[in-house]
């Protein structure tokens, strides 16, 4: 039976380190038998962004970006936040309404919130 499983990351990545260790365990679940789904909620979406310098652990972050990028895990970010944040187009990335971030959130049958 397949679950459905939703990393949900709020931290700032500017002012923790959380946010990038999220990114790592969502990275980890990707190659088990039920990989997530990644809401990037609040500041989040900065490291999918080119400005990443200034990202807590981002020699962490450069190393799992490419591996990111080439599973095509799938990624779910507010409306205007791929514009606002400039996401890299190379992600699999959804930009959804609040309710529809809920929707996901409430039907998943794992959730891991970050934040």
């Amino acid at each position: 039976m397949s679950h459905r499983v939703v990393v949900v990351i709020r931290e700032d990545p500017l002012k923790s380190h959380r946010a990038v260790e999220a990114l790592r365990i969502a990275l980890g679940l990707s190659t088990g038998s039920n990989p997530p789904t990644v809401v990037l909620l609040d500041e989040a979406p900065r490291l999918l962004g080119p400005d990443i310098d200034e990202i807590v652990d981002v020699e962490i972050l450069e190393k799992h970006l490419p591996v990111l990028k080439d599973l095509e895990i799938p990624f779910v970010v507010r409306f205007g936040a791929r514009a606002q944040y400039g996401v890299d187009s190379g992600f699999a990335v959804q930009e959804q309404s609040d309710a529809q971030i809920s929707a996901l959130v409430a039907a998943a049958d794992r959730v891991l919130t970050f934040g």
